[in-house]
């Protein structure tokens, strides 16, 4: 494969995720988040940016690594499957107010995210690994996600 071939296909890969992020990005917390109870270990509102923005870059990479060690694969339809879940949140959340679909949408987020490293794991470990922070970020995004619905 050529080096120009490899990179533009990269480029897609990180457009899509990208399209997920802009997506998502359309619903900000706003007033209505400011105003929920939330838990002592809710993380500051800044921390988000920067981190999404490292785990997406990291969730393209896997997935043009599955694509480019496996082509189109199971593990592909889970990672472009997990892309989508993952942008649909903040419209559940911040955009429609409905804590319990978002915590629905995390889940099955969560349990893609497992599912892509058990299946990429045999394809290319590398893309297997790039999955494991983000599976910690969104476990914790779903234990913030069950005490917000369970304080409100």
């Amino acid at each position: 494969m050529s080096q120009f071939r490899r990179y533009s296909a990269l480029a897609v890969f990180v457009g899509i995720v990208a399209v997920a992020a802009v997506f998502g990005s359309r619903y900000m917390p706003g007033l209505w988040y400011a105003s929920l109870n939330k838990p002592a270990w809710t993380p500051p509102n800044w921390l988000f940016g920067p981190v999404w923005t490292i785990l997406y870059m990291m969730i393209a990479v896997a997935g043009w690594r599955v694509w480019r060690a496996g082509g189109v694969s199971l593990a592909l339809g889970i990672w472009l499957f997990n892309v989508a879940a993952n942008g649909l949140w903040s419209y559940l959340m911040f955009g429609q107010h409905n804590i319990g679909l978002a915590l629905a949408d995390i889940s099955v987020v969560w349990l893609s995210i497992v599912a892509f490293i058990v299946l990429a794991r045999p394809i290319d470990r590398w893309a297997s690994l790039l999955f494991v922070p983000y599976l910690v970020w969104v476990t914790y995004a779903s234990a913030l996600n069950v005490a917000l619905w369970s304080l409100n």
